[in-house]
């Protein structure tokens, strides 16, 4: 008969060994007997000591909160972070070896090769509106383009992009591993409660600023620090990917005074918008009593619409020159495009997109009956007239269909969710405890919770949540293909966006693993292929 019996160890733990048949104890060796001594003190180890940050306010480097939320918030927040890492990176590796294939994609080939021969039976220069070819800006290198085939063009630009994505892919991934070091190493390290510590002496050496008075004063020097050392450590990726990855392959138009100008508005910009809307999201949390989340949903509401106003119309005018569109056959397409779809467009701009990057786009943005269309100046010298109207008509499905208002929507419902979730467990001292904030003197600081909230409970919500959206955008942005295939302009997008991608040097054989992950638009080759299956249907 097999049984149990219980030895005590010297170290006071306790072992369970088998009994045989016979009553004869399965035998220990003395070096047996060492190992499990120093597993078991390497485990306690392992449940104990990493988990509490280096630094903490009481100095208390081996204190733990006896709660699940307070001892595993930490963990689980590591746990996590190096899990998403790891996913990430995977995709990532899938990528790369996409990039590093040398074979045109046969797919994408096939599927060019069909819109190609349509463009031959219908003529390559489809006309506008009011019959204009061109607006005036072709060139000779221009008409050398499009004298080519989108295949031929495609293909001569394949190894460029394949070489660009690699660049990317490659920096991306040594980026992502330095910011899981940087991130992991500020929570194991108790950064985030040291820098509390010194805004807290900071404001009170040079304001006469008391924590339990002046928590909101003392949270925008925290901010401070926190962006102060966040720009410095990115600085140097910044740098690298705009004049070296970007300018090696002919993206990049900055200089680094431009550069640097730029960096030191955007830290001006956050201080001036980001400095009142904390101290007033601050001071409805604890003004708000224990509904405050009502509160700050309205406030993050009229946040919302203050910042989709001005950014437009007031930040980005500081970046970048916004002019009238050039008077001729195009300005009175767009218009007349328009008014087609009951778009109350007041007024058509150019901007000097290639003052910073080679890169295109075009984007809309207003209230009511003010809207407005900017058209970067380097879409204007990639695609022609009628390509531009067929990007708009998409542009504008996306209006029309209710997009813009969908997404709006969507980010007030998230909102919302969060800070009611954040209400449910921001006064709890183990959160704060389990990252080293255990001052007994005080009562946790808001802005803390904020942060720790975002960063542990929320993350995986938060990751589930993107990669919903990321999902939604890419069925958006087929149903605006859709509709701008249904105004008639399928021929002029399927080139125009073959022209946007070989001039972007966008990834023509992405990994599908990595695209349904990442992409919020569909690849080329996807979009290309529900165009001409509706083509087919109406045919």
């Amino acid at each position: 008969m097999v049984g149990q019996t219980t030895l005590e160890l010297t170290d006071g733990s306790k072992l369970e060994v088998s009994r045989n048949n016979c009553g004869r104890h399965d035998t220990l060796l003395p070096h047996q007997s060492s190992i499990i001594n120093n597993s078991a003190i390497i485990i306690t180890m392992s449940l104990q000591l990493p988990w509490t940050p280096l630094y903490t306010q009481t100095g208390a480097s081996s204190s733990q909160s006896d709660s699940t939320l307070g001892y595993w918030s930490l963990v689980g927040t590591v746990a996590f972070t190096v899990l998403v890492y790891a996913f990430e990176k995977s995709l990532d590796a899938r990528q790369k070896a996409a990039y590093q294939k040398t074979s045109f994609p046969t797919e994408l080939e096939t599927t060019v090769s069909k819109i190609d021969a349509e463009r031959e039976k219908e003529g390559k220069k489809p006309k506008d509106d009011d019959g204009d070819a061109d607006d005036g800006g072709g060139d000779k290198k221009k008409e050398e383009k499009e004298s080519k085939s989108l295949l031929e063009q495609l293909k001569d630009k394949f190894k460029s992009s394949q070489s660009y994505g690699l660049d990317k892919i490659n920096f991306g991934m040594i980026a992502s591993t330095y910011d899981t070091f940087e991130s992991v190493a500020f929570l194991l390290l108790g950064a985030f409660p040291y820098l509390w510590d010194k805004s807290v002496a900071l404001g009170l050496s040079k304001f006469g600023w008391s924590q339990s008075e002046d928590e909101i004063k003392i949270s925008l020097i925290f901010l401070g620090l926190i962006t102060i050392v966040g720009t410095i450590t990115a600085l140097p990726f910044e740098i690298y990917s705009t004049f070296q990855i970007e300018k090696k392959h002919g993206f990049n138009k900055q200089t680094y005074g431009l550069f640097f100008t730029d960096k030191i508005k955007s830290l001006i910009l956050t201080s001036l918008i980001g400095g009142p809307f904390l101290a007033l999201l601050l001071k409805i949390i604890k003004a708000g009593g224990d509904y405050f989340y009502i509160y700050v949903w309205g406030f993050m509401f009229v946040f919302s619409v203050f910042m989709m106003t001005i950014v437009p119309v007031v930040i980005m005018p500081m970046f970048n020159k916004y002019e009238p569109l050039p008077e001729g056959g195009l300005k009175k397409s767009i218009y007349k495009l328009a008014d087609r779809l009951q778009y109350p467009l007041k007024k058509l701009f150019v901007m000097d997109g290639s003052k910073r990057s080679s890169h295109s786009n075009a984007f809309m943005f207003g209230f009511g009956s003010n809207k407005r269309i900017v058209l970067f100046d380097t879409l204007m010298e990639q695609v022609n007239p009628p390509e531009i109207l067929a990007i708009l008509g998409h542009e504008l499905g996306h209006w029309k269909l209710g997009h813009t208002l969908t997404n709006f929507f969507v980010t007030q419902v998230y909102f919302g969710a969060a800070f009611y979730f954040f209400s449910l467990c921001y006064t709890s001292r183990d959160l704060y405890s389990a990252f080293g904030f255990d001052d007994p003197t005080n009562p946790p600081p808001t802005v803390i919770g904020l942060m720790l909230f975002f960063q542990t409970l929320w993350a995986p919500v938060d990751k589930v949540l993107s990669f919903v959206l990321t999902i939604f955008s890419r069925h958006c942005e087929f149903a605006a293909d859709e509709f701008s295939v249904d105004l008639g302009y399928s021929a002029e997008l399927q080139s125009g966006l073959c022209k946007i991608h070989l001039e972007n040097l966008g990834a023509m054989n992405p990994d599908p693993w990595y695209s349904t992950y990442h992409y919020s638009h569909p690849p080329l080759v996807e979009r290309l292929s529900a165009m001409m299956a509706l083509d087919k249907k109406k045919k």
